[in-house]
């Protein structure tokens, strides 16, 4: 299952639609709070959030998440990229950060990257 948490609903809407048009089961929340109280949350084989959300972010999303024990391949997307932020979200074992617009091809090979990381022993 793939999860997308934004809180824009037409970034939201489009991804989970692109994610099932390629056969995959997804989820989308307007907010990290809904994600951590969903079912779907332990069936996630990859998180895709943005970077900034009301609320939780997707970099604070992503250390819940490994804080918990249970962490998720993430993919951060952004509309405001900011080099630090980048930096530190890969260093705390993001798969990939994304400027919005991105391209399909960009998003895909970040979701094969996080899907095999998921898979490696």
């Amino acid at each position: 299952m793939i999860a997308v948490v934004d809180d824009d609903e037409s970034v939201r809407e489009a991804l989970a639609g692109l994610m099932k048009s390629l056969g995959y089961r997804a989820m989308a929340f307007s907010c990290a709070e809904d994600f951590l109280k969903s079912q779907g949350r332990d069936s996630t084989a990859c998180l895709i959030a943005d970077v900034q959300m009301p609320g939780m972010t997707g970099p604070e999303l992503h250390g819940q998440l490994i804080a918990s024990g249970k962490p998720v391949p993430t993919i951060l997307i952004t509309a405001y990229p900011d080099k630090g932020m980048r930096l530190r979200a890969l260093q705390a074992g993001v798969v990939c950060c994304l400027t919005k617009p991105f391209r399909e091809s960009e998003l895909l090979a970040c979701l094969d990257s996080a899907l095999k990381s998921r898979a490696a022993p």
